[in-house]
């Protein structure tokens, strides 16, 4: 059912945006930028809009997802956790992201990853890894399995 504010449909998220320095949107960090976005998450370039050392759009598999990269002389900065999240429709998908990472890693060691793990919540188990790769801002996936006899939540305050 819609939201009564949205009866057209629930809105969604479109995109991200972050200010780097115009150096890390300049030729050879930005391919280093796209390398990485194209052989972990399978995110394209859309060079149409590339603006050397300005500016930088990565489609997130679909056009009207994307990540949004500017240059600025006060460029976003922000402890490694502050992050952005994707959400992938199976656990499968998201441990190939976990070796593409890997992989990834033995070429480049920029690549930060926390690797795939599991929050039980009772009625829904969150897998999830971090990873980031010269941008101030983490990427978080997301696979949330609901199992078919979920075990009741129990706060971990109340646990024993």
């Amino acid at each position: 059912m819609a939201h009564p504010y949205y009866p057209a449909g629930n809105p969604r998220f479109n995109h991200v945006a972050m200010s780097l320095p115009a150096d890390l949107l300049g030729e050879e960090s930005r391919s280093d930028i796209c390398s990485f976005f194209e052989e972990v998450l399978g995110f394209e370039e859309m060079a149409v809009m590339t603006e050397d050392r300005r500016r930088l759009i990565l489609s997130c598999v679909h056009w009207d997802q994307f990540i949004f990269l500017i240059s600025e002389d006060d460029p976003m900065k922000c402890p490694q956790m502050d992050h952005y999240g994707f959400a992938v429709n199976s656990l499968d998908d998201l441990k190939g992201i976990q070796q593409r990472a890997e992989a990834f890693r033995k070429k480049d060691d920029r690549l930060k990853l926390i690797d795939l793990h599991m929050d039980d919540q009772g009625v829904v188990k969150i897998h999830s890894l971090y990873v980031s790769h010269i941008l101030p801002m983490t990427c978080e996936v997301q696979y949330w399995e609901f199992p078919e006899n979920p075990k009741p939540y129990v706060p971990a305050a109340t646990a024993g």
